[in-house]
């Protein structure tokens, strides 16, 4: 009882420390102002008027300060960036007659993997501690036996992905091809020649003068980096509408070697798509689901061990595939610190930002050994997307930002449910999100993937109205989440 008493003690004392903090110049001018109004209210009508008269206004003086004030904010406004609008966003969901059962997915291991029994029982280990469900979803060419990862089946499932997304995006939004002006695609790995961005302007018919980006060998936070891109355009150009188109292409890429550090993304990678919408069109900003508020990037390719974590490589038999280093959860708790370090205070409440100077202070000056101040992340958003690599990279993130289980929920499930779509699994954690009906106006979310290079990207949207969304990725299954997922699944 009273461990208990002094807990509810500490909890008080700290949310009156963040209240005091965080209203400080409230508290200090409330008196100020008291005391300004009953004094004007204790005078008598001769002395107010008495006091009004003392006050000699110069024609000239008012003429200048009016011209200044009009001239400041002409400026300020003028210099101020276009607010970026989400307006809405479609994420691919794939038929069931590519879902990939953990049996289906073994049987085809054993087969393909028949003179190599340590692989396959290596990859049911990984499968087993994956967080993946029974209805992740792998592309046709894939489902062969032996895969068949040919050009042309490259290129239909890329068709597939893309275009499912992009008309559930126009019938959401009501837009129409020949309205887009800026558009974005981002595929890791499969980049082909005339690139994708090429293969829906012609799908689409878009117009001649469109401005169109394919970014390729970003990895898993390429969504973001597309965000960022976008931002930057819809800054020199106005009244503009940005699609945005996040995948990875999974046919060419399944690894059908015998390293071990190259299996890894047989287990966890599945197919997936997302298109977006950004627009920076005033008129939009009713209808849209959310506004931009920070994008923050974080490169750490300069050091070999960083840029050498994922890399795409040969192994002895020449077959092609992503070799995951040992150390990439290390890098990536690097990565997340250096970009939270720099997204902090942009977002942190005075009070957390107070207790993080004083942490650092006393580490520099008085004893390197005390243990650093974790700013709670919990006070500057509602909701966390965090990217959905694995089951690793969820727990990791979950322990050093000091989240709930519910804070993770969505990237669990999403895990669960899809797998690791790579750029477009923050769309599809989002999409859970609505789905539940947790989105309110005013939630902040924040959004943190990683990808190879090695690259941590964040941005933090704010919610423009109540979203609950009947349709989506999650229509037909979202009453059944979320779902107990066990350590280990015996398979």
């Amino acid at each position: 009882m009273s461990d208990f008493s002094s807990s509810v003690k500490l909890k008080y004392a700290k949310l009156g420390y963040q209240y005091l903090i965080n209203h400080f110049l409230t508290l200090l001018l409330i008196p100020i102002i008291t005391s300004i109004s009953i004094k004007l209210l204790r005078m008598g009508p001769e002395e107010f008027i008495n006091l009004l008269n003392s006050l000699h206004f110069d024609l000239l003086h008012v003429l200048c300060s009016c011209f200044l004030i009009i001239f400041v904010l002409t400026v300020y406004f003028m210099s101020k960036p276009r607010t970026v609008y989400l307006v809405d966003y479609s994420c691919y969901k794939p038929p069931v007659t590519c879902r990939v059962p953990f049996a289906t997915f073994m049987e085809h291991s054993r087969l393909i993997l028949k003179d190599n029994p340590k692989s396959v029982e290596f990859q049911m280990r990984i499968l087993e501690r994956s967080g993946l469900g029974e209805e992740t979803c792998l592309p046709p060419a894939i489902h062969y036996i032996p895969p068949n990862p040919t050009m042309e089946s490259a290129r239909s499932e890329a068709q597939m992905v893309i275009f499912t997304a992009m008309d559930d995006l126009f019938k959401k939004t009501g837009l129409k091809p020949k309205d887009i002006d800026i558009l974005i695609v981002n595929c890791s790995l499969f980049s082909p020649t005339p690139s994708l961005s090429a293969m829906i302007i012609n799908k689409y018919k878009l117009r001649s003068n469109i401005k169109s980006f394919n970014l390729s060998g970003m990895g898993c936070s390429a969504g973001l980096i597309s965000v960022d891109v976008a931002r930057d355009l819809l800054q020199v150009h106005p009244n503009s509408n940005a699609v945005i188109v996040s995948t990875e292409i999974i046919t060419p890429n399944y690894y059908q070697g015998n390293e071990r550090a190259m299996l890894l993304p047989n287990c966890l990678f599945r197919m997936g798509a997302a298109a977006i919408l950004l627009s920076n069109r005033r008129s939009d900003r009713w209808r849209a689901k959310y506004k931009l508020c920070h994008l923050v990037r974080t490169h750490r390719g300069a050091e070999d061990k960083s840029y050498y974590c994922v890399y795409e490589q040969e192994d002895k038999d020449g077959n092609i595939g992503i070799n995951l280093s040992k150390d990439l959860m290390a890098i990536a708790g690097e990565a997340l610190k250096s970009n939270i370090t720099t997204i902090g205070p942009l977002v942190l409440p005075a009070s957390e930002q107070l207790l993080f100077l004083i942490s650092l202070i006393g580490r520099k000056i008085f004893n390197p050994k005390w243990k650093p101040y974790i700013p709670d992340f919990k006070m500057a958003f509602e909701h966390f997307c965090i990217h959905a690599g694995g089951r690793a990279v969820i727990d990791e993130l979950q322990k050093n930002l000091q989240l709930s289980a519910e804070h993770v929920e969505a990237s669990r499930m999403t895990l669960h449910r899809f797998g690791n779509t790579s750029s477009s699994s923050l769309w599809y954690e989002l999409s859970y999100i609505e789905a539940k009906g947790k989105m309110k106006r005013g939630d902040r979310v924040w959004q943190i993937a990683f990808g190879s290079g090695f690259k941590c990207n964040s941005a933090v949207w704010k919610c423009n109205r109540s979203v609950k969304s009947s349709e989506g990725p999650w229509s037909d299954c979202i009453d059944r989440y979320p779902v107990f997922i066990p350590e280990v699944v015996k398979l």
